[in-house]
């Protein structure tokens, strides 16, 4: 069928696939459709499928050379696909489009000749992947950043319970409150009841923390309040009002003390407070082992991409994007339909909300590429016993073969990328760069 096919290399990691198809192939498609349609078209003045060919051709012929040129077109690039070398085979995401479309011969007397176009795995040498050096941030964990995380534990153990004695910064308070206004009448718009905050956290509408201290359960107090020409809400800003506030109920949060009892009640493996301390230690040293390995991989990541250009087609980025959006849909508790109506709403799209995701989207692709060639290069291999471990663990409960067949494959996959990331921190140098507490170094590394 095909007389020639070339390909030609585009920008952004597409090509060109041009094909030469014979004219005979032609004739042979373009003589099936016409003995089709001699078969099935009933015409005036003749019995179904009696119509001679002649009057077929003069009645349809354009319409049946255009059908049997687009027939032969897609049967002649499944062809040509099959026989282009593997580089330059098409995502499995890139339809080919028609080149120039609109002027493609409809001629079945000649030879036919069209181009498609689509995109393919990008193309690229590795650079340097081992020798390098790279800086990552120096990271210790202090005595008071364990203290600080078992300060945490006394306080998620704390218990809420109620005080008879005048409020302090740092309780728990429920209030009704009400604006009340020159005549020295409430305000019914502004009324709440049973209005919960902890003194001392700001987090009330009127800032009336300091206010509140000193009063008692049960008291009544007007307040008279005149807010900044800054105010945080405009609508209050350089206003005086009066507020009418009654104290409900005033509740101190109980921490625990620090001895071997409370080191008991968080973990029965915990016996005494040296326990406690020594765990929580090594849970946040853990905690540092693991981001700063995915410092330094990224690290070490940015310098070889730095030193090597990859042509990341649109249909990849538009693919990773996708992704991460099915994803946001599925852990946002909302369908699809509602969150777009939500976009809507506040005078977005799709497109609109996505559009930062591009370049993290491009940079994740170039990534993968990169990792992926890596563990091409070395061959690295999974040990059985490993991998049936990790499946073990991985596919609990799954019994289908095939889908166990399925998953095998993906995670064997995936634990040679983390081999790809292993023989890349072992085979570079990761000097101390700039000193940090681990608090500031995780404030960065929060997922």
């Amino acid at each position: 069928m095909i007389a020639e096919q070339k390909v030609k290399e585009l920008e952004k990691s597409a090509v060109e696939l041009a094909i030469t198809v014979k004219q005979e192939a032609l004739a042979e498609s373009y003589a099936k459709i016409l003995q089709k349609y001699t078969k099935s078209l009933q015409l005036p003045g003749f019995r179904k499928g009696k119509a001679p060919a002649s009057i077929l051709e003069q009645k349809f012929g354009p319409a049946m050379r255009e059908e049997s040129v687009y027939t032969i077109i897609d049967d002649a690039v499944q062809e040509a696909l099959k026989n282009v070398e593997d580089k330059y085979r098409p995502l499995p995401y890139s339809t080919p489009n028609l080149v120039d479309e609109e002027n493609i011969s409809t001629d079945i007397d000649k030879n036919l000749e069209f181009a498609v176009t689509y995109d393919i795995m990008p193309l690229f040498e590795l650079p340097d992947y081992t020798g390098l050096t790279v800086e990552v941030p120096k990271v210790e964990i202090s005595d008071d950043t364990v203290n600080k995380e078992i300060e945490k534990l006394r306080d998620q153990n704390a218990l809420v319970i109620e005080k008879d004695k005048a409020v302090e910064s740092g309780d728990i308070v429920t209030i009704d409150y009400v604006e009340i206004d020159a005549e020295g009448n409430e305000v019914a718009s502004t009324e709440r009841k049973d209005f919960a905050f902890t003194v001392g956290s700001g987090t009330n509408f009127y800032k009336i923390d300091d206010d509140i201290v000193g009063m008692k359960k049960d008291e009544v107090k007007t307040i008279g309040k005149t807010f900044p020409e800054d105010f945080e809400y405009p609508e209050y800003a350089g206003k005086e009002i009066s507020l009418k506030v009654e104290l409900k109920q005033v509740k101190v949060r109980d921490i625990p003390v620090l001895d071997d009892e409370f080191a008991q009640d968080v973990s029965e493996d915990y016996k005494t407070v040296k326990d406690l301390v020594k765990a929580t230690k090594e849970k946040l040293e853990n905690s540092l082992e693991s981001h700063l390995k995915e410092t330094k991989l990224n690290a070490l990541l940015d310098t070889i991409l730095e030193k090597v250009t990859i042509a990341v087609p649109q249909s990849m980025i538009e693919m990773e994007v996708d992704s991460s959006w099915r994803r946001f849909v599925s852990q946002s508790g909302m369908s699809e339909d509602q969150i777009l109506k939500f976009l809507e709403f506040q005078g977005q799209t799709k497109d609109d909300f996505t559009a930062t995701w591009r370049e993290p989207a491009e940079k994740s692709i170039r990534v993968q590429l990169v990792m992926e060639k890596i563990k091409e290069k070395e061959n690295f291999t999974i040990d059985e016993k490993e991998l049936e471990s990790e499946l073990e663990t991985q596919l609990q409960g799954v019994t289908d073969e095939n889908t166990k067949s399925y998953y095998k494959a993906l995670i064997e996959d995936d634990m040679k990328i983390k081999k790809a990331g292993d023989f890349l921190l072992e085979n570079n140098t990761l000097k101390d760069g700039k000193a940090l507490s681990y608090d500031e170094f995780m404030a960065d590394h929060q997922h």
